[in-house]
């Protein structure tokens, strides 16, 4: 038998803390091990360089 789902996964995006564009990254996090917001360093392509990339929610 198939389980059901019973972890506590979101769907997140990702925004440049440079530039503030919203590009297309998009993840998930577990609410119930990380509560604070996400910092993650990922490319961005309109700064054309590494910068950090903050948690915002994704609308619907």
């Amino acid at each position: 038998m198939a389980k059901g789902k019973t972890d506590a996964r979101t769907p997140i995006g990702l925004k440049c803390s440079k530039c503030g564009k919203m590009t297309r990254r998009h993840t998930q996090k577990n609410t119930k091990n990380t509560t604070d917001k996400l910092e993650i360093k990922k490319y961005c392509p309109f700064c054309k360089s590494v910068q950090v990339f903050k948690e915002t929610k994704i609308g619907k």
